[in-house]
Parts: structure tokens; sequence; C-alpha cells
């Protein structure tokens, strides 16, 4: 009996930068997995190589950066694919919402013109009378109100979290198999965000699309994703299910993070805890629940 292989597996992936001091790995031996229709968090703070992971898997890095190890994509290899290919990957099976939508959108160009020509880009034989049609879709499928309206609107006229809905409207629109979000709630207030959670939920509910949520928020992870990887200066120090990271978590780092989260019943002026520093880190540990959570 044959089996689905892995929508994504990710091994040993490094991203070296090269510096004056010699070379400095962003992202160092990473291994990821994540199954059809799955949800996976990367966690942990600014500068711990969460999103030069995700610019890897999309072999999206910098010119200047070496990337190495595996990335499957369906059993599919993706490093060492040429670059027409990977082009043909991006945005059709692979598509990625990135941080700030302000600055992803162009401002001179309607976000539905936008959304069709990256429509158009993985559909070449697509007329512009259907994308647009596609571009009214993609925005009422993100709970845009009078999308066939807003469609002829620029970015300026969008709050942020319609920005993001946006985005994640342009992303979605070739039905990718593996969306890739960015700090999808980055800069949107406490209301906004829980929008775009359950908006990403529902979406992963109706087309069964993966999920990579990349954030240093744990209240995010926790609401929408199944799996988390804690990472610390460009390694995985921590993996393991939801619920085990936040009601066992076996690493000091992970540990720092989640009593750094404030409380409502903290006194006023509490010291919260220190993360540790790197040469103070042990190396990656593998929570119980890492059999359902891929590999070291």
């Amino acid at each position: 009996m044959t089996t689905d292989p892995m929508l994504l597996e990710v091994r040993d992936l490094t991203v070296t930068f090269p510096t004056p001091r010699g070379p400095l790995d962003a992202v160092k031996s990473l291994d990821l997995d994540l199954e059809p229709g799955g949800a996976l968090g990367i966690v942990g703070e600014s500068g711990s190589g969460k999103s030069m992971t995700s610019l890897a898997i999309m072999g999206l890095q910098p010119r200047a950066a070496r990337r190495t190890g595996s990335v499957r994509l369906r059993g599919r290899e993706l490093v060492g694919m040429s670059e027409a290919d990977l082009r043909r990957v991006r945005g059709d099976r692979v598509a990625m919402v990135f941080q700030d939508p302000l600055s992803s959108l162009n401002p001179y160009y309607t976000v539905g013109l936008q959304i069709e020509e990256a429509y158009r880009a993985h559909r070449p034989g697509v007329t512009r009378r259907a994308a647009r049609k596609i571009a009214i879709a993609a925005l009422e499928r993100v709970h845009i109100r009078d999308a066939a309206v807003r469609v002829n609107h620029y970015p300026h006229q969008f709050s942020g979290g319609m920005r993001q809905r946006v985005m994640i409207a342009m992303a979605l629109s070739t039905e990718p198999e593996l969306l890739i979000a960015d700090e999808p709630t980055t800069a949107l207030d406490v209301t906004v965000q829980a929008q775009i959670l359950d908006l990403l939920q529902e979406i992963r509910r109706e087309t069964g699309t993966g999920l990579v949520l990349i954030t240093h928020d744990l209240a995010v992870v926790s609401e929408i994703t199944d799996h988390i990887v804690v990472m610390k200066d460009g390694v995985c120090v921590e993996r393991g299910a939801v619920e085990q990271i936040f009601t066992d978590p076996r690493h000091p780092y992970t540990q720092a993070l989640l009593d750094a989260v404030p409380r409502i019943d903290d006194e006023i002026g509490e010291l919260r805890a220190v993360v540790p520093d790197a040469a103070t880190t042990s190396p990656a540990t593998e929570n119980t629940a890492t059999e359902n959570g891929g590999p070291a």
C-alpha cells in the first residue's frame, strides 16, 4: 500500500553568508516536515533565522548567500533546480505572504491588476477578462466586501488588515499546495490579528492547503498550528506538538520564551525571564511529541 509523500521535507538546510570574519550560518542544519493539509509554526526572536528559512525554502535567499541541504515538495527536490523551473513552482505550488503588505503591493497599480498579473504569470493562456473574475473571486474568498468594486482600488485605499487580506488572496489565487505566511499579523491590532488567523484557518480547512507560519508570537502559533519548531541563532532548539511545547517545554530557551509572555496575573514591575545566551543554549531538544512532528 502506497502513501502520499510529505508535502514538505527539509533536510540539513543551511544558509551561509560570507563575512570578513569568515562564513556565517544564518540557518544551520535545519530539518522540517509538513504533511499535506498540516500546519507548522516556526517561532523565535528577531534574528533567529525564521524568515531566512522561509526564503530559502522558496529559493529566494539573497544572492550572496549559499543554500545547501535538501528541500523537497511532494518528493520533488527544489535545491539545485533551475531558476526557470523554480519560477514555475513559486506562486503556483508554493505561495508566500510576506511581512509587510504595504511594501509588497505596488502603490501605482490597483490590487485587482496585481492579483491578475500574479495569476496570469502562472496561467499564461488566461485572458484578462477571465483573470479579472479570478481576482474578484479571490477577494471574496478572503471576505473583502464589494469585491467587484474594491478590485479597482489602490493599496493605500485599504487598511492594514485589508491589505494583508489582499496579499493572502493573491497567494491563494493559483490554489497552491503550500502557503508560507511570514509574520502575517505583525503591526495589526489584536482584533484584526484574530480575523487574519481565523481566515487562515478557514482557508486551510476548505482547501487543504498546507501552512507554514513564521512568527515571534507564541499566542499566534497556539491558535492555528499543529506542530512547532523553535529557532534560536539559526538552529532548531526544540520541536514538538503544540500541546507538548506549551505544557512541557524541555529546552531553556523555549521555557524562557513562554515565561516572557505577559500574563494578566503578573505583578506590576515583575521581572520576566531572561532568554538564555547562545553560549549557554544546549543542543536541540526533542519533545515527546516529535514522533508526530517530524524527525530530528
